[in-house]
C-alpha cells in the first residue's frame, strides 16, 4: 500500500472533557466496536471494577480520575484509528492542551444532566483557536437530565459552536427509548441489559410509518416526529467542507457505559473525520503527503512499564514514512539518531513497529535526549511550533523523606520533570529543590510516582511565590544585572536547563522589579530565547 493509500486509511483524534462526563468510558466502548478489547472495564464511583483500558497509571485506577494522556489505536472498517484520552481534571490541562497539537480531530464529550461545565469551555477554546473539527457527544442518556433541544443551545451559546444534531434521543432517563439516527435513518432501540454487547439498528427511512408507534408508542412516536421535524426547520443541513473547517460541528446522543450511541458516533466518524492534515513549521508548512519523514515529540512517559524502568517519548509523524533503524536527525541537538524498537500503543501493551505513517503516533525509548517539542526530520532543519509550555502556578519546597533514598529521588524527580508534569528549580543560595506545577493535584501524583516507580519519599513544605520569571539580562556583565542579583539572591533559582529563574512572592514585586531594572527582562515562559 502506498504513502497516499496509508495516509487516507488514518484518523487520529483526541477526545476531551470535564471530568466525570464520561470521556474513558466512551473510549472503552470505541476499543469495543472496533474488536480491539472483548469487554469495557466500567469506571464507576471511583472504584475501578476491572480498570480502564486507557487508565494503565496505578494512580489513576485507585482515584478513578485519567491524569496522563493515552494512546490507542485499532482497526475499524479498513481504518486505522488513533485515540488521543486525554485528562479531564484541570489540574492536569497542560498534558491536555500539548496532545492537542498531536490530534486532526476532536470528541467533546458532554454530560447530560450537567450540560457544559467549565473546564470544557477552556479546551473547546483552544480547538477553535485552531480550528480543530469537533463532533460533540452528549452522553449519560440513560440518566434524567436536560432538554435535548436546551443542551444543544447551551452547547451553541457557551461554547460559541454551529451544531447539527445528526441523531436524536427518545426520551431521556427513566423513559429512554432508543436513538433515531438521523444521518443514517435508523432506528436503535434501548434495553437495559444490552451493556457489554453490540445491537444493530433497524433501517428506518419513513417516520410516519404507524410501524414506529408500535415499536415506541404511541406517545413517544408523536414527539420524536415533532422533534425530527423542527430540528429540520432549525438547523442547517449538514455541510462536511463547514464541518472540516471547524465552523459546524455535528451532535450525537447516547450512553457510552450501555454502548449506545456509540457505533452511530464510529460509523459516521471515520466517514467525515479529516485524514492526517499539514502543519505549521518555523520555516514552512508541511503537507503529510510529502515524502519525508518528519515528527515531533508531544509527550514524555517515565515508566510505561514500572518493571523495565523504560521511557517513552511520544512521536506524532506529520509527513512521510517513520522507518525502524534508520537514522534521523534530532534538530535541537543537531544530531543523528536511529531507534530500534520504535513501539505502537494500546494503552500499555506495546508493539514494535517497522513502518509508521502520518497520523500514528510511536513511542521511541530515551535515555534523556528528548524534551517536548523536540521534532526529527530526514535531514532538513526545522521545528514544528505550538507545542506550548507554562509558568507554573503552585509552588512547594520538595524534601527528601529517606536519606537512604537520595539518588533515587534525583533521578526521579529528572525524568518526572522531563515528562512536562511539573518544572524542578534549584535555589542559588541554598541548593534547596523547588517544584512548581500548574495544578496543586499534580503534587500528589509526583508522590506517588517516586514511591511506587522509583522507590523514593518525599515530602513538601509551602513556598509563598507567585510565579517563575526566566531572567533575559541585556548584558550579563552590567552594574544593573548585579545589583539585581545582589538585591534577589534569596529568590533566584536554576531551572533544569541552568537557566536563570527568579521567583518573585506576588504581581506587585515582578512589577516594581520591571521598573527598578528595565535592562533585566523578565519571561513567563521558558522558550523565550
Amino acid at each position: 500500500m502506498d504513502l497516499l493509500e496509508e495516509i487516507e486509511r488514518r484518523r487520529t483524534f483526541g477526545i476531551i472533557s470535564h471530568p466525570d462526563a464520561g470521556k474513558t468510558t466512551l473510549t472503552e466502548k470505541l476499543l469495543l466496536f472496533g474488536g480491539a478489547i472483548q469487554e469495557a472495564g466500567a469506571v464507576k464511583s471511583n472504584k475501578i471494577k476491572k480498570g480502564a483500558t486507557s487508565d494503565f497509571m496505578e494512580i489513576e485506577r485507585q482515584r478513578g480520575i485519567s491524569v496522563a494522556t493515552s494512546v490507542l489505536a485499532f482497526m475499524y472498517k479498513d481504518k486505522k484509528i488513533n485515540i488521543l484520552d486525554t485528562p479531564g481534571h484541570k489540574d492536569f490541562a497542560e498534558d491536555t492542551f500539548r496532545t492537542l497539537t498531536a490530534v486532526d480531530s476532536v470528541i467533546v464529550v458532554i454530560d447530560v444532566a450537567k450540560g457544559v461545565e467549565e473546564q470544557t469551555e477552556k479546551l473547546v477554546e483552544v480547538c477553535r483557536m485552531r480550528n480543530i473539527p469537533m463532533i460533540v457527544f452528549i452522553n449519560k442518556l440513560d440518566r434524567e437530565g436536560k432538554d435535548a433541544f436546551d443542551l444543544l443551545d447551551e452547547v451553541e451559546q457557551k461554547l460559541g459552536l454551529k451544531v447539527i444534531p445528526l441523531s436524536f434521543p427518545i426520551g431521556m432517563g427513566y423513559d429512554f427509548k432508543g436513538i433515531y439516527n438521523i444521518w443514517e435513518k435508523k432506528l436503535n432501540l434501548f434495553s437495559g441489559d444490552t451493556k457489554q454487547t453490540v445491537s444493530a439498528g433497524i433501517e428506518f427511512t419513513d417516520l410516519d410509518d404507524p410501524e414506529l408507534d408500535k415499536m415506541i408508542g404511541d406517545a413517544a412516536a408523536e414527539t420524536l416526529r415533532e422533534e425530527i421535524e423542527l430540528v429540520r426547520e432549525v438547523y442547517p443541513d449538514f455541510d462536511k467542507d463547514a464541518y472540516l473547517n471547524g465552523e459546524l460541528q455535528p451532535v450525537f446522543f447516547g450512553s457510552a457505559l450501555n454502548n449506545f450511541g456509540v457505533k452511530e458516533l464510529l460509523d459516521c466518524f471515520i466517514e467525515i473525520a479529516p485524514t492526517p492534515q499539514p502543519k505549521m513549521s518555523d520555516t514552512r508548512l508541511v503537507d503529510s503527503k510529502e515524502n519525508k519523514f518528519t515528527g515531533f515529540v508531544f509527550k514524555i512517559h517515565a515508566n510505561m512499564d514500572p518493571k523495565h524502568r523504560d521511557r517513552l517519548a511520544f512521536v506524532k509523524i506529520v509527513s512521510g514514512v517513520f522507518k525502524r533503524n534508520t537514522n534521523y536527525l534530532h534538530v535541537k541537538l543537531g544530531k543523528k539518531m536511529k531507534f530500534s524498537s520504535p513501539n505502537a500503543f494500546f494503552a500499555e501493551k506495546k508493539e514494535i513497529v517497522d513502518e509508521s505513517f502520518p497520523g500514528d503516533i510511536v513511542g521511541l525509548h530515551d535515555t534523556g535526549n528528548f524534551k517536548i517539542g523536540d521534532t526529527l526530520t530526514e535531514g532538513e532543519v526545522l521545528e514544528f511550533k505550538g507545542v506550548p509550555s507554562f509558568s507554573p502556578e503552585h509552588f512547594r519546597y520538595v524534601n527528601n523523606a529517606d536519606p537512604m533514598k537520595a539518588k533515587q529521588l534525583a533521578k526521579g524527580l529528572d525524568q518526572l520533570m522531563d515528562e512536562g508534569v511539573a518544572q524542578l528549580f534549584t535555589l542559588d543560595l541554598n541548593g534547596r529543590k523547588v517544584i512548581g506545577t500548574v495544578g496543586a493535584l499534580q503534587f500528589e501524583v509526583i508522590q506517588y510516582r517516586l514511591e511506587h516507580e522509583y522507590g523514593a519519599k518525599c515530602s513538601y513544605e509551602n513556598l509563598n511565590v507567585h510565579k517563575a520569571c526566566w531572567v533575559e539580562p541585556e548584558d550579563d556583565q552590567s552594574d544593573e544585572f548585579k545589583d539585581f542579583k545582589r538585591v534577589k539572591q534569596r529568590y533566584l533559582a536554576k531551572d533544569k536547563k541552568e537557566q536563570l529563574v527568579f521567583l518573585a512572592d506576588s504581581a506587585f514585586t515582578v512589577q516594581m522589579t520591571q521598573q527598578k531594572y528595565p535592562t533585566v527582562k523578565l519571561h513567563f515562559v521558558s522558550e523565550y530565547k
